[in-house]
């Protein structure tokens, strides 16, 4: 290979260079710009972007056009790598699942990874290879606005949900490959590492730790997941004072030489411009360039595309070939990998995979598995399908599918706003709205051959103080047996986001509050005056910090932004059809105030002042200590979650009470559906290491399991903990496991029921 062909495999490009117009969805032009194909693959020619919202058509024959290109008029005849997103579903028309923190919610990496099979399956079929995803940004810094892409604020259950998303997405090969082929398509984890928690909660800001914190939160999930993924994306931020992409103990001596990773790593989009223009670690694009691809990584697009520079600084004597060299080396190990030499094209039945009846029925699984119930006084939930009616009010209640007139009232009425009249979360296209089912229209399908009238009104928009609609949520209520009130957080497509329109959650879109915006408080509390049973579902891309809901509605329901099916599924929850088997992925804290909120604080972090302060519905003041008038402790917290029958934990048994560190302990414990119903409860298995060298979290999530267990009956249920989880970063900075007693707790949620202890 000639030094210009190398770079060339290290520098993204885009079916930009050659397709037309690939921006306009409706565009189905069979054609290409034959110059513009030559010129992007002479200088980007490794891997090439394809994530546009086009017709299917169009889509695979451009990929078809750019991969014969590569294989058929090039003198060395290598394939691309062709990407696109993926975090809750090949988001081309293809099926959209809950975004990850709701997928975590289901504490089901099982279903997890049949999901992530799905979003392959629909991706694959075109020609795409690699998918960006998934993201394992730890949720311990809630003003954040990207949140609801990761899978939570618990190292071990982030690092099982990924892992099992990576099994998923790479399992299998592509058709027509040899032995050779270990997977179908490059599951992409990111953003390598520690970018999840930003100074201020804000994009891209600078993350502060050290090297405990790193060893001890941020990395295990990426060992655990990643170092068999095919492909790493690195972050935006800088850790400790050092930026990510140009971290050479982060990407080489950890990454390359510790944990032995041999594929392709790259940064994410504008990344490399960022060391001059941001992080102001260097001065030129020829700096940037340097000190990036000497940590092994490829360069995306959305700069400058600084690589441009390497083959006059190798031929200057700035930059070392051999660098540029390995670099290469592990593009081309990923490429085989997939079996990409022998077939990288799309196939003729792309569009066979694309929604099918199983894939739908698992989505339709994963958004009920997904659903948490957080409060249920009385009993007020399942309603029951004999009353007379039901009020379903609330901006969120048809958030699906939203009418065009507020956008056209807030931007004018302009091209664009014809356009964009849908939102559903962040990391999808433009119109995938229109797959969905909101919760009105799920509500009105599932009550559809019965008795119940659905009485709905809005009552407020998302984004406004304006209550001239309460006076007809109030008489829908009144009118109601019962009131349902949809409130929450709102995302965009990837459209409507980067154009600039208004939301509460999504990349780039943090805030200063974790409460609801505009008048949607108010009118919960409206509903709830009413003396009618009010519920009121959340429905967001973070927890919403809410105290008076928490202590004043009748029934809380969480739903996280949810999949197609998600309207249905809420419906059948608050019906009982369904019975909810969610849990909590990232505990609520009270305020922003109050937080963090993360169940797994160092010890020592929440002292046992006598407190806390509060301040009464009658505006009466309790002042105490910690804090003087609020609790540091959540409103929920990891774990949580109701169900419509009960359990019972008893018999906890241990393998061992002494292990070694190279054991395994078998914790065994026996539960019982002693309610009415059949139900799903997730297991989980807490431990707290009495005495460290080093301050330790007062407990860690080391094991969980979900399990179906039929009314009236019990069943065993067993969780193994290897030692070698227990060991702590220690003052020689090296893993240990320290010989000491061990607590554990097994119950429902963090706050178990059942406890024991161990000797290591």
């Amino acid at each position: 290979m000639s030094l210009e062909e190398k770079v060339a495999q290290l520098i993204q490009g885009d079916i930009n260079g050659w397709t037309p117009n690939p921006i306009d969805p409706e565009d189905d032009t069979l054609s290409y710009n034959a110059t513009g194909l030559v010129e992007m693959m002479k200088y980007k020619a490794g891997s090439i972007w394809a994530g546009y919202q086009m017709p299917y058509d169009k889509l695979a024959y451009t990929i078809e056009v750019g991969q014969r290109y590569l294989m058929e008029n090039t003198t060395l005849g290598i394939p691309a790598l062709i990407q696109s997103e993926g975090l809750h579903g090949y988001p081309n028309n293809g099926t959209i699942w809950p975004s990850p923190i709701g997928l975590a919610a289901s504490f089901n990496p099982d279903l997890l990874k049949q999901a992530a099979a799905t979003i392959a399956d629909e991706a694959e079929g075109f020609g795409i290879n690699q998918l960006f995803a998934p993201d394992l940004d730890l949720g311990r810094e809630l003003r954040w606005g990207r949140v609801e892409e990761g899978y939570g604020e618990d190292p071990f259950l982030v690092g099982a949900m990924a892992s099992a998303y990576v099994d998923g997405v790479q399992s299998g090969s592509r058709r027509n490959t040899s032995s050779t082929a270990i997977a179908r398509m490059a599951a992409t984890c990111k953003h390598f590492a520690a970018f999840g928690s930003p100074q201020g909660g804000l994009n891209v800001a600078p993350v502060t730790g050290g090297e405990r914190d790193l060893r001890t939160l941020y990395l295990p999930p990426f060992q655990k997941a990643c170092v068999k993924s095919l492909a790493i994306m690195t972050a935006y931020s800088a850790y400790d004072g050092v930026p990510a992409a140009g971290d050479s103990h982060l990407l080489v001596d950890i990454l390359r030489k510790e944990w032995g990773y041999k594929y392709w790593v790259v940064s994410d989009a504008g990344c490399v411009d960022l060391l001059q223009n941001n992080h102001q670690v260097c001065d030129s694009r020829e700096c940037s360039a340097k000190l990036a691809v000497s940590q092994y990584q490829g360069e995306m697009g959305g700069g400058t595309y600084t690589y441009l520079t390497l083959p006059d600084q190798v031929k200057k004597g700035l930059v070392s070939e051999s660098i540029i060299d390995q670099t290469v080396k592990y593009i081309l190990r990923t490429k085989f990998a997939l079996g990409l030499f022998e077939n990288p094209y799309p196939y003729k039945d792309y569009k066979s995979k694309i929604r099918t009846p199983s894939t739908l029925q698992l989505l339709k699984q994963m958004d009920e598995e997904q659903i948490i119930l957080l409060k249920n006084d009385k009993n007020t939930l399942p309603l029951s399908k004999s009353i007379s009616s039901v009020a379903v009010i609330g901006p969120s209640a048809g958030q699906v599918l939203l009418p065009l007139t507020p956008l056209t009232a807030m931007f004018g009425d302009t091209p664009l706003t014809k356009l964009m009249h849908q939102f559903f979360s962040d990391y999808v296209f433009h119109g995938a709205a229109a797959n969905g089912i909101s919760p009105l229209d799920g509500i009105k399908k599932l009550l559809g051959n019965t008795n119940v009238k659905v009485n709905y009104a809005e009552g407020c928009k998302l984004w406004s103080n304006d209550q001239s609609g309460f006076n007809d949520a109030v008489t829908a209520a009144k009118n109601s047996d019962a009131a349902v009130v949809f409130v929450g957080t709102w995302s965009r497509d990837q459209t409507e986001l980067w154009a600039g329109l208004n939301a509460t959650t999504g990349e780039h879109v943090d805030v200063s509050d974790l409460g609801l915006v505009g008048a949607s408080l108010d009118l919960v509390k409206t509903i709830k005056a009413t003396g009618k049973p009010t519920i009121v579902a959340f429905i967001s891309g973070r927890p919403v910090s809410e105290p008076w809901i928490a202590e004043h509605a009748d029934a809380i329901v969480q739903q996280f932004y949810p999949g197609e099916m998600g309207g249905l599924a809420i419906a059948e929850v608050l019906f009982g059809d369904v019975n909810p088997s969610g849990k909590m992925p990232i505990s609520a804290p009270r305020s922003i105030g109050t937080a963090p909120a993360f169940y797994n604080y160092l010890k020592n972090s929440r002292p046992g002042w006598p407190g806390p302060g509060k301040i009464l519905d009658d505006g009466t003041l309790v002042f105490d200590h910690a804090y003087i008038l609020d609790s540091p402790w959540p409103l929920w917290s990891f774990g949580d979650g109701l169900s419509y029958t009960t359990f019972n934990y008893t018999n906890l048994r241990l393998s061992k009470s002494t292990l070694k560190a190279s054991d395994t302990l078998k914790i065994t414990v026996s539960i019982s559906n002693t309610g009415s119903r059949d139900g799903k409860e997730v297991v989980q298995a807490y431990v707290t290491d009495r005495v460290a060298s080093v301050v330790t979290v007062n407990q860690s999530l080391q094991g969980f399991q979900k399990v179906n267990i039929p009314k009236g009956k019990t069943v065993d249920v067993t969780i193994s903990i290897p030692i070698q989880q227990l060991q702590v970063w220690s003052l020689s900075n090296k893993f240990q496991v320290e010989p000491g007693v061990f607590d554990i707790k097994i119950g429902s949620s963090s706050l178990a029921v059942l406890t024991g202890n161990f000797t290591v």
